[in-house]
């Protein structure tokens, strides 16, 4: 839970537009649920007039961890961006469409990179003959 406060805390802060920063009182709090249940369910429902808003529920794990998922929206440049996540045992996984992209594999590999694996090639299979000598 204490996890989904500072994700929250640190949207709001990142996604505040600057002329809200004079005026932080400006903004209207439409939605603030939060439930906790006696099994260690939990869940936090948050929206702001400004488009920001905040959902994550999850369960506390047997190992004193939680497994969780959710979703924000934060502004960036006056457009609602989405983020999805999952936080668990591999860790907080998160999914938007801002989020970079790896280049897909198989890539080529650059002629200098296969040059330099041949080369090392033929210092192994060097090292190899002065080691049988």
């Amino acid at each position: 839970m204490k996890i989904a406060i500072v994700l929250l805390l640190a949207t709001v802060a990142y996604a505040r537009p600057a002329e809200l920063e004079e005026d932080a009182d400006s903004v209207e709090l439409l939605r603030n649920d939060v439930v906790h249940g006696d099994d260690g369910a939990h869940s936090l429902d948050f929206a702001a007039d400004n488009g920001i808003s905040f959902q994550l529920s999850g369960q506390e794990g047997e190992d004193g961890g939680a497994n969780m998922q959710g979703s924000y929206t934060y502004i960036v440049d006056g457009e609602a961006v989405p983020l999805t996540f999952v936080a668990n045992e591999f860790g907080y996984q998160p999914d938007s469409s801002l989020l970079p992209v790896a280049p897909a594999f198989p890539h080529e590999i650059p002629e200098w990179v296969l040059e330099q694996i041949a080369f090392a090639e033929q210092q192994r299979a060097a090292q190899a003959e002065s080691d049988e000598e």
